[in-house]
């Protein structure tokens, strides 16, 4: 694996640390047992994402060339636990800016995973990072359309209907 490979996986592992400080934040900064809830969870689906990039990792950095070692790399744990119900609450405020900067976070991701793919030279690698955008993706989407619903019912909250 190429240094830029590396650096790309030390960086990958960064923003799912700091993904799960930040909803860790989130979710002490809520009264709102069920959005705290919610919080902790998308903060521990980020360290599953840690322990799955360092597991790929490990797998990708004896031979890139290997095809067979990508076989070996399962996808990534899908992000079933949203619960978008729970944060329909009162801390509508709070939900809205975290979906707000989850989104921005998501896309930032994958721009940075799409860029990793067209950089590096082994297809392993390539194929490894595509898998990495359309996971941020899945992300993305889903992010948006919990924003959408929130941002509706905040806009309602303000007194701004029927916006």
């Amino acid at each position: 694996m190429i240094k830029r490979d590396i650096e790309v996986f030390k960086q990958a592992i960064l923003n799912e640390v700091e993904g799960y400080e930040f909803y860790k934040m989130a979710a002490y900064s809520s009264t709102d047992e069920e959005v705290k809830k919610t919080f902790l969870q998308l903060a521990n689906e980020e360290l599953k994402h840690i322990d799955w990039l360092k597991d790929a990792f490990k797998k990708l950095s004896g031979n890139p060339t290997d095809q067979s070692t990508l076989a070996m790399i399962e996808n990534p744990p899908s992000p079933q636990i949203f619960k978008w119900e729970n944060l329909q609450s009162q801390n509508a405020s709070l939900a809205v800016s975290v979906f707000g900067i989850g989104i921005e976070m998501e896309r930032a991701s994958v721009k940075f995973y799409e860029k990793a793919m067209e950089e590096t030279p082994f297809e392993a690698a390539k194929q490894l990072f595509e898998v990495l955008a359309k996971w941020e993706k899945v992300h993305l989407e889903q992010f948006s359309g919990a924003y959408d619903a929130l941002i509706k019912d905040w806009w309602g909250e303000q007194g701004f209907e029927p916006f």
